[in-house]
């Protein structure tokens, strides 16, 4: 039976724009995706700490190193400027995957930077 797990989850990230005239979709730095193991188009769920909201999107990738996590379309209604977010992924996994599978979890700082790595804490 396949099961869903989580696979990534970045955690405090700081919503630094949103942009009613787009798609859709978060934009996150392209160097968050990959430590994170996330991939562009991707679906992610979005936790707004800040005011409870939640949604699912896709991703697409902001330039590597800007620190940028946008909010864009439909989803720029669900945060603002300053917001705390959680993002996470998920997948599916089987009985032989899901025994020794290890989320990566970032925890970041107010400038979008990986704080804590919680699947690799050394």
């Amino acid at each position: 039976m396949w099961r869903t797990f989580l696979l990534s989850k970045l955690h405090n990230a700081t919503l630094t724009g949103v942009y009613l005239d787009y798609q859709g979709s978060i934009a996150i730095d392209q160097e968050l995706l990959e430590q994170a193991g996330i991939f562009p188009q991707e679906q992610v769920q979005v936790a707004n700490i800040t005011n409870g909201q939640r949604l699912t999107t896709y991703v697409i990738a902001a330039p590597a190193g800007s620190g940028k996590v946008e909010l864009n379309g439909a989803a720029a209604h669900c945060g603002r400027v300053g917001d705390r977010l959680i993002i996470m992924s998920y997948g599916l996994l089987t009985p032989e995957e899901w025994v020794h599978h290890v989320p990566k979890i970032l925890i970041l700082d107010a400038h979008n930077r990986v704080k804590i790595n919680c699947s690799n804490p050394k």
